[in-house]
């Protein structure tokens, strides 16, 4: 089960930048990892997660495959795109295909590097491509509106049900607002039905600051307005310099990668932040499967069963799961092996009904 996030932009805000970098350090992991299969638009790139790390060196595991995540670069917008300007349509079937977008926007100056807009105007530059994004949904969903009201006039209850989860997302979108602000004050049914519209303007973003090198540290007056937009709105938000990413991402050594970033005052990439915060963006959880022969982190939906997350590995283990041995992250860790974890009483058999928690360890029974 593969999770994604499409990287959206004006052309020139560093959209290419950022996904060349990711696509180069997912290239370098290539030979670690076995899934980093790269298309020309999508690259897949490995989930930092310090837990799986220290799992592995408690259970000696002879490999380590960390969870990933996609992202794809979908083409530069430009005004119209909602109307087919540019390569609008396929742009937006594109935004339509991802679990969550990624925003990058410009805030850094440079004249050296057109605007699309003719100044630097972080907020405008979203504005742009949120109104195409809305402007398609509200298309979309009018249209649906019509055939919608005549199957209710013929008492479809189907048909009704989504009337009255449709009319307040117009309504919003009519008001300027994306379909995203609705969905916390939806019962759990319509939420599933909201998930189901594919809404452009429904999907969680993620907004990228992309700043000089002076200032990806702390950032600047243009990431700062972002930040202030990203709160209001409840989106995520990471400063980054695609500048620095780039060059982060030709080295070849850990240790000259750690060493480049200290001397920029930077204790991490921005990369493994926006691949962070893209992960919580997509309400996922981490659990893991540990052993001498390796050591792996498997990701699923918040809220999903023990057989859920059986089924991850294997449909089989989901179609004749029996029960999962479980043992919580800190405890395992704690304890310092399985097997004094168990001596400890922290395993727990978990039935059919076990709801996951992120970082749990699970070696599942099952009878096909």
């Amino acid at each position: 089960m593969g999770f994604n996030c499409g990287i959206v932009g004006l052309p020139n805000v560093g959209k290419s930048t950022l996904f060349n970098a990711l696509t180069n350090t997912a290239a370098a992991e290539a030979a670690n990892y076995p899934f980093c299969t790269i298309e020309p638009n999508s690259g897949r790139v490995a989930v930092p997660d310090p837990r799986l790390d220290a799992l592995a060196a408690l259970a000696k595991s002879q490999k380590v495959i960390p969870t990933s995540l996609e992202f794809v670069d979908i083409a530069g917008l430009v005004r119209g795109a909602s109307k087919g300007e540019g390569l609008g349509n396929q742009f937006l079937a594109n935004i339509r295909e991802v679990d969550a977008v990624v925003h990058v926007l410009r805030c850094f100056e440079d004249d050296d590097i057109t605007h699309v807009e003719g100044s630097v105007d972080p907020i405008r530059d979203r504005d742009v491509v949120e109104t195409e994004l809305m402007l398609s949904d509200l298309e979309s969903l009018e249209k649906r509106q019509q055939n919608l009201t005549k199957r209710a006039r013929g008492n479809d209850a189907e048909a009704k049900a989504l009337l009255s989860l449709i009319e307040p997302i117009i309504a919003v979108l009519q008001d300027g607002r994306p379909a995203r602000t609705v969905f916390a004050d939806l019962d759990p049914d319509q939420k599933q039905h909201f998930r189901q519209l594919q809404l452009l303007t429904g999907k969680p973003v993620l907004y990228v600051c992309n700043v000089e090198e002076d200032a990806a540290k702390d950032g600047n007056m243009y990431s700062q307005k972002v930040a202030d937009m990203a709160t209001a709105e409840g989106a995520g938000m990471v400063v980054i310099s695609a500048a620095i990413e780039s060059e982060v991402a030709q080295l070849t050594e850990d240790a000259e990668k750690k060493e480049f970033l200290e001397s920029l005052g930077l204790e991490e990439t921005g990369l493994t932040r926006v691949i962070r915060a893209g992960f919580s963006l997509l309400d996922l959880l981490t659990f893991f499967t540990v052993g001498p022969k390796e050591a792996r982190a498997w990701t699923t939906k918040i809220g999903a069963t023990a057989p859920n997350c059986a089924g991850v590995i294997h449909t089989d283990f989901e179609r004749g799961f029996i029960c999962a041995e479980t043992i919580a992250f800190e405890d395992y860790r704690m304890a310092g092996s399985e097997a004094a974890a168990k001596d400890a009483g922290k395993m727990r058999m978990e039935g059919k009904d076990y709801i996951a928690k992120d970082g749990d360890i699970f070696h599942f029974r099952f009878n096909v």
